[in-house]
């Protein structure tokens, strides 16, 4: 954890703050105009936990209302850097609805990534939500690929830029996307996402890490390799950043 001076501390967590506040709001709005969760039809739906519900939903079951209290709407924590001591330099800590039950039918999550020097978060999908990033430190290389053109001519197009403390940048939903670390030192991150349990596939993870795994003979095909190569890859550890 770096240390900083206290007038630099208070400076760097108050823009954390607005930064934060800056997510939320944004992604309040798009709620509103489109959201890939349904609409809440109540105040609120604080999730029951699923080892303990009877039955299994689109979301998760509402605790009675007169069960809940203020503590299902807080998470205490996204101050604690991550820890990034992996093979991917990368830490994910998500605040979903798993996280904090009260999120539940809301729409929304927010998670925080720390990104040690060449850290990566690798290349992976939201299925279920668009994601609004911003910087709060380092140096970020970060992109996303859209998905097929409709002409089989063209190739899926690459969108990518440089994100400096106080940069923003959104990944549209279910488009393949990444963060890269390409300065010296830690990176910090926030993002809000328009899902309570935004979902996540890690694309080697899912094509090479599968439980059972994919056939090779696919995989060969798919890749144009020798059958060696997807021996080697299906035979390593895939790790997730989260």
């Amino acid at each position: 954890m770096l240390i900083f001076s206290q007038p630099h501390n208070t400076k760097i967590m108050k823009m954390a703050l607005v930064s934060l506040a800056t997510i939320f709001v944004v992604a309040s709005f798009a709620t509103f105009a489109y959201a890939s969760d349904p609409s809440p039809l109540q105040d609120f739906c604080v999730a029951v936990n699923d080892t303990k519900a009877f039955v299994f939903v689109n979301g998760k079951i509402c605790k009675n209302p007169n069960m809940v209290v203020a503590e299902d709407f807080l998470f205490r924590g996204l101050n604690k850097p991550g820890n990034t001591s992996n093979p991917l330099g990368s830490r994910v800590t998500p605040v979903n609805v798993n996280q904090l039950p009260g999120l539940n039918t809301l729409g929304i999550s927010a998670v925080r990534i720390d990104y040690a020097p060449n850290g990566l978060n690798p290349p992976h999908t939201h299925p279920r939500a668009t994601e609004i990033l911003i910087l709060l430190k380092g140096t970020l290389y970060v992109g996303f690929v859209t998905s097929n053109p409709a002409d089989p001519a063209l190739k899926n197009k690459l969108f990518t830029k440089y994100l400096y403390p106080g940069d923003v940048f959104v990944f549209p939903q279910g488009l393949i996307h990444f963060q890269f670390n390409v300065g010296k030192t830690n990176a910090v991150a926030f993002a809000g996402l328009s899902s309570q349990n935004p979902g996540v596939i890690t694309i080697a993870n899912a094509v090479f890490g599968s439980d059972p795994p994919i056939n090779p003979d696919v995989l060969t095909k798919v890749f144009q390799v020798e059958r060696d190569v997807i021996d080697y890859l299906q035979a390593q550890f895939w790790w997730n950043s989260d």
